[in-house]
């Protein structure tokens, strides 16, 4: 181990973070008999049924678009396509999880520049596969100006409704921060209950030369530790987070929750302007599970695993005969690690090392250049080949090609006591490669650079990023250096 990553810890933020105070634990709050957290189903039926209503107002506005067309031109294959961009444009947008408070006017122009876009998209190309159904510049301009108002006047009842019910039946919240700070807010939220929020607590640690329990403005309590949260999300039916300072363990934990996570203040983003709170600017943080290209990542890790696993097949058996000649029986190696959120699997590699006990396996942490090591298992682990058998895992979810490295729960536990932000590694799947190795940080080198890397990996995460990744692990393989 390097002396990095023995270090001094670094000192908290204004609250414990999810490596120290909240620890390993926070990774993977209970769970029900069924496996997913034990959150109000009510929680997630408002929220599913409040988009679903805004997607059928979008399909509504289309085809009272093509109705307003002439017969001849009121074909599926028209309003299929421009359905389909509606929906796609609006969805990415984030116009079917809007605000409390954001009015129909303040979507207006998000609303109309897509439904342009989708109208003389689909024009164009159904025009160009059949000019029998091409529209005229101004009976295209009508099914645009019918499918705006239409969205926009049945948008506006929705939203009003929204903001009634929101307002009669505000969604239980915790406010995350200083707690100077998480008081004003909270007084705010409770002098204005047309936002349809009611704070039931603070989490944070209270400010120097206060009380190490005390409540806030509206009588609400400061939650300290992951016990505290646990029962007040239960208790309280807690729907919303609300982070003045963003702590990534923290929010990772109360998306598990299935709460809504929000960020006050700091850079700010384009968007409505009624997505406030009494003047607080804030806006959604979209937990990982939900960003674009989830899917398309598991898809590049079938696509890429499945076959590497058949073509690599034949090097996978001579390795399993080299380890066999070597170091006798038993071929594969099998080992507990730390995955997603804190759950952990069966990592697989090839044997080249035979430890003495369960206990140095388990916590010795680098065993390169020990002298029982036979040549064959030092050349698989210097040529990376022992990690071949990974791309099993690969394909049955418990890793991604691309991700930070899985490490033994009894280092994870103890990294995440010595270094900030290391227990966020584990927002995203591991993977078989990460940023950290493509910039030569694997073996015995700084735990501490490797997290920081793997968490701006996790906050920058692009499907291009993956397959750039992929292709200097590729490079680096010609320059082998042992792991």
């Amino acid at each position: 181990m390097t002396t990095e990553s023995t270090s001094v810890p670094s000192s908290p933020g204004p609250w414990p973070t999810a490596g120290q105070a909240f620890g390993l634990a926070s990774l993977a709050p209970r769970r029900g008999t069924s496996g997913r957290l034990a959150v109000p189903r009510r929680r997630r039926t408002r929220t599913r049924s409040g988009a679903a209503a805004l997607v059928a107002v979008d399909a509504l506005a289309v085809l009272a678009a093509a109705a307003a067309l002439s017969t001849a031109h009121h074909d599926l294959r028209l309003v299929l396509p421009v359905l389909a961009l509606v929906l796609l444009l609006d969805g990415h947008a984030g116009l079917y999880r809007p605000a409390a408070h954001v009015r129909a006017l303040d979507e207006l122009p998000s609303l109309a520049s897509r439904a342009g876009f989708a109208w003389c998209s689909a024009a164009a190309a159904v025009a160009a596969y059949s000019p029998a159904l091409a529209i005229g510049p101004l009976r295209l301009c009508a099914a645009y100006a019918v499918h705006v108002a239409v969205a926009c006047l049945v948008r506006a009842a929705l939203l009003g409704r929204r903001r009634r019910i929101a307002r009669a039946h505000p969604r239980s919240a915790l406010v995350i921060g200083g707690t100077g700070a998480a008081r004003r807010f909270a007084a705010a939220a409770v002098q204005h209950p047309e936002y349809g929020m009611r704070p039931v607590g603070i989490v944070g640690v209270p400010e120097q030369g206060g009380a190490s329990r005390s409540t806030g403005e509206a009588g609400l309590p400061v939650l300290t530790t992951t016990e505290e949260i646990h029962r007040a999300v239960i208790q309280n039916a807690v729907c919303d987070a609300v982070f003045l300072d963003e702590e990534p363990g923290l929010v990772t934990l109360f998306q598990q929750y299935g709460c809504t996570t929000w960020k006050v203040g700091g850079p700010q983003q384009q968007g409505p302007m009624g997505a406030h709170m009494w003047g607080h600017a804030w806006h959604r943080l979209v937990p990982l599970d939900e960003r674009r290209g989830r899917v398309a990542k598991r898809v590049l890790d079938v696509l890429i695993a499945a076959p590497a696993l058949a073509v690599a097949l034949p090097v996978l058996l001579l390795c399993a005969l080299a380890v066999r000649l070597s170091d006798g029986p038993g071929v594969l190696f099998r080992q507990e690690r730390v995955g997603q959120h804190g759950h952990l699997f069966t990592l697989l590699k090839f044997r080249t090392l035979r430890p003495s006990d369960d206990t140095e396996s388990a916590t010795r942490w680098n065993v390169a250049g020990d002298r029982r090591m036979s040549a064959a298992g030092n050349f698989l682990r210097k040529s990376s080949l022992d990690e071949l058998p990974q791309l099993w895992n690969v394909l049955r979810g418990d890793m991604s090609l691309v991700g930070p490295r899985p490490e033994r729960p009894y280092f994870v536990a103890q990294f995440s006591k010595i270094h900030t932000g290391y227990a966020d590694r584990h927002r995203m799947p591991v993977g078989l490669t990460g940023l950290a190795q493509v910039h030569g940080l694997r073996g015995d080198t700084s735990i501490e650079d490797r997290c920081r890397f793997d968490n701006h990996y996790i906050d920058h995460w692009s499907l291009w990023q993956d397959v750039c990744i992929l292709v200097r692990t590729a490079a680096g393989l010609v320059r082998p250096t042992g792991s």
